[in-house]
């Protein structure tokens, strides 16, 4: 049975029209079925295609893997496993660009990218289901092709299990450069970039010290950050938008099913639809940019400064702030220690990693509920945790946990410690509040799913927060400063959602716009 269906071979060679230098596929197997199955998809790849060869050599360690080499020359990237699933658009990228078609990044990436000096060997743990691993492995395998001296393998931790035990890997994505842990989780190519390249961030603070006054500044860069600076920037007027994270949050979001006129999505799809659309308006996108501190203007009509962790100040006539929220921690001992040791936060991505082995789930709401759901079909069994005496999920997620046979559920329980060896999680300790007794849960991996903490540390003694560290908003998204307005999960709108944070973004640019046209002209306005 052949690995890819029609449609999909069909689409592969329509893409393989794009290859315009001759490439050979290599690969290195042995008698297992992930070989025989990496076997059938080359020979189907090299049949698509004049430009493509497919050779077996078997002198690679890793079996089964491959390298995409350009003919007659260095340039090559090697996949270790068989890139399916959210890998496949990586294998396809690969093929393009080893190629020779153009990767599409800015042109003063590749710049940056062809500077780079010194010899890098980079490794890439993934898996298969891991929404953010296809950045990471996408954005080094362009490296590696615009760069000689840069190599890339990416590493299915699903086929390599014992690597990744031996290497102790417990989070994807995990990058090792030279042998050495160099970052783990999402990456963008600018980030890796950032790491590599000392002078990269020293570059950017001086090119943003030195912008004019933006009309309206929007600080986050997520669903409500991207929806305030469309909605500014078709009024006509000068808007910026920065953000640490292009997409936010919703990066870290595997499946969507309830933005409404789209049946379902991925967050990463999302985000990047977010940029393409911003992308089409005079916005000034400036991305891995933390804001440090608002410094709000002392009279109506002068400039609010936004001063970012780089050193860099920002200005605009009106503020909106967008900067959403992120997962909420335990804060018990342990908990830090072993994040990414068997303490993680991302079910979808990190679940294989544990397959057969014992887990608990933190959490008794929806995300924690069906963070449970989906590891009871990886993992040897699961304890779910919950601080409440019941679970607050919906009822058809909670039916549907109760029916599975290798899951537990603790209620009444206060996680008091993560337990440990110093290299991996052990365990984790609880009070049982009814009786007070602390009992104890043998367990190789902790996921934390107990909801959002907005991120707003830096405007505190700025603007009015709640206890939570909400941003007090109305129903125009006005803040407790004039002319500086808020939207999205950092406020105190109730419903933490993707639609509401595009409304109440929307909502707040028109807001800061007239709030604009009753104290001030701003640049180019139209009505």
């Amino acid at each position: 049975m052949p690995v890819l269906d029609p449609a999909l071979s069909k689409q592969l060679a329509q893409h393989l029209t794009l290859v315009k230098r001759p490439i050979e596929l290599v690969a290195s197997l042995d008698d297992s079925a992930k070989s025989s199955q990496t076997d059938e998809l080359l020979t189907e790849v090299a049949a698509l295609s004049d430009q493509v060869t497919y050779v077996r050599r078997d002198d690679d360690e890793r079996r089964p893997s491959f390298a995409i080499e350009r003919v007659g020359t260095d340039i090559s990237v090697r996949f270790a496993g068989l890139p399916l699933g959210h890998e496949f658009t990586s294998f396809v990228l690969a093929l393009l660009h080893v190629g020779g078609h153009t990767p599409n990044i800015a042109p003063e990436l590749v710049e940056q990218i062809q500077a780079l000096d010194g010899e890098y060997s980079f490794e890439t743990v993934f898996s298969l289901t891991c929404q953010n691993c296809p950045d990471v492995v996408q954005a080094l395998n362009v490296m590696s092709v615009l760069n000689p001296r840069i190599r890339h393998t990416a590493i299915d931790g699903g086929v390599f299990r014992e690597e990744v035990e031996e290497r102790g890997v417990l989070a994807v994505p995990t990058v090792f450069v030279n042998g050495e842990v160099f970052d783990q989780g999402r990456m963008t190519l600018e980030q890796i970039l950032g790491k590599l390249d000392t002078s990269a961030t020293e570059r950017a603070a001086e090119a943003i010290e030195g912008k004019d006054p933006f009309d309206v500044l929007v600080v986050g860069a997520g669903p409500a950050g991207f929806s305030a600076g469309i909605y500014a920037a078709r009024k006509g007027i000068r808007t910026g938008v920065i953000g640490e994270r292009l997409g936010g949050q919703v990066l870290d979001t595997m499946a969507i099913e309830n933005l409404i006129s789209v049946p379902y999505t991925e967050g990463p799809k999302l985000a990047a639809a977010l940029e393409q659309h911003a992308a089409e308006y005079e916005i000034d996108v400036m991305g891995l940019q933390r804001a440090a501190k608002l410094v709000p203007a002392e009279t109506d009509g002068d400039l609010h400064t936004v001063e970012l962790a780089s050193g860099a100040r920002v200005q605009g006539r009106a503020v909106v702030l967008a900067t959403g929220a992120r997962w909420r921690h335990i804060g018990v001992p342990g908990e830090q220690e072993y994040r990414n040791k068997g303490v993680t936060y991302c079910p979808h991505c990190d679940g294989p990693l544990f397959k057969g082995k014992r887990v608990a789930v933190i959490g008794g709401g929806n995300s924690g509920v069906e963070a449970a759901i989906d590891l009871a079909g990886v993992v040897e069994h699961v304890t779910l945790v919950e601080f409440d005496d019941r679970l607050r999920a919906d009822d058809v997620l909670q039916r549907k946990l109760h029916s599975l046979p290798n899951v537990d559920v603790v209620l009444s329980a206060a996680t008091s410690e993560v337990l440990g060896d110093g290299n991996r999680v052990t365990g984790l300790t609880y009070t049982d509040r009814p009786s007070g007794e602390t009992r104890r849960l043998d367990l190789a991996g902790v996921f934390v799913q107990i909801g959002l903490l907005p991120n707003t540390e830096w405007l505190e003694g700025s603007v009015e927060l709640t206890r939570r560290g909400e941003v007090v908003v109305d129903e125009r998204g006005a803040t407790s400063i004039p002319g500086v307005y808020a939207a999205g999960d950092c406020t105190t709108e109730p419903y933490k959602q993707i639609v509401t944070a595009m409304g109440t973004g929307s909502t707040a640019a028109l807001s800061a716009f007239d709030h604009l046209i009753r104290t001030s002209a701003p640049a180019g306005a139209t009505a």
